[in-house]
């Protein structure tokens, strides 16, 4: 049986030098398979916009639709410490609001920990969640709901300015009681010097291997979302051919009246039979 990973496995790991797993996870099925596989964390993401319901960006989640999300993975998922996102202003407005929709991630959602991303400019926010007793994983680099500023996907941290932002936020993070350091599209040398300067665990999302962990999302790792797919996504299997050949097969064979066939048919005594005539 898996031990059941937490916040204090996060900084753990970090200090015996393990690599930490993480994925993504929108639904009770998935949750549970790749928890029974031995995932570490799972991550219900606002990326779930994009690759469950089809949104143009992560900007159109809002807090109940982490919540409806992270309650289906937390059935499934009994090992691995979920982590729900904060979306798009939920922590943006004030600190009220932001304590009140980071709690009912967990008291709702029922998960273990919230991530939101930004720097210096949330400190207080982030504060006061873990004041209020919420674990807060940080997200720094490529942070998709700043895409409008940002100018669209694009690699951050190559200019000097940046980098030195980059390192400075993720340092104010740690001070203000993050856990944990999500790194996203920034270079793997500038993702290196962040993970030595921090105690706490940075964890990649294209950011080189020298971060502490990794994340992926679930559905691009498997090759299911093919809208588009970052030069930091390596597919490990590709379950878009599969399910598109099962779907053919399917409809071929029942169009055939090759399925059901018997063995997937019930049957019915002859005798009661003859009476329904």
């Amino acid at each position: 049986m898996n031990k059941k990973f937490t916040v204090t496995s996060f900084l753990e790991a970090k200090n015996k030098n393990e690599k930490i797993t993480m994925l993504t996870a929108y639904d009770y099925s998935t949750a549970k398979l790749i928890d029974e596989a031995g995932i570490e964390s799972i991550l219900v993401g606002d990326s779930l916009g994009m690759v469950v319901l089809g949104y143009e960006s992560t900007l159109e989640v809002t807090v109940d639709d982490i919540i409806h999300h992270c309650r289906a993975v937390a059935r499934g998922a009994k090992n691995a410490l979920i982590v729900g996102d904060m979306p798009f202003l939920s922590y943006h407005i004030n600190t009220e609001d932001t304590v009140r929709n980071a709690g009912r991630i967990i008291q709702e959602g029922k998960a273990q920990a919230v991530k939101l991303e930004g720097g210096v400019e949330v400190v207080d926010k982030i504060k006061a969640i873990t004041k209020a007793q919420i674990p807060v994983m940080g997200h720094l680099g490529l942070t998709p709901q700043s895409i409008n500023m940002f100018g669209g996907f694009k690699v951050q941290g190559k200019s000097e300015y940046q980098a030195k932002k980059i390192i400075n936020d993720a340092v104010e993070l740690e001070k203000a009681g993050v856990f944990a350091i999500v790194l996203e599209g920034i270079p793997a040398k500038l993702a290196q010097i962040i993970t030595e300067k921090l105690t706490i665990p940075t964890i990649g999302i294209g950011a080189g291997n020298n971060c502490d962990g990794q994340v992926l999302v679930t559905n691009d790792m498997l090759g299911m979302f093919s809208d588009f797919t970052p030069k930091f996504v390596k597919k490990y299997t590709n379950l878009k051919d599969s399910i598109m050949n099962a779907t053919k097969q399917y409809i071929s064979e029942v169009k055939s009246t090759e399925f059901p066939s018997k063995e997937h048919t019930f049957s019915i005594d002859e005798d009661i039979l003859k009476k329904l005539y």
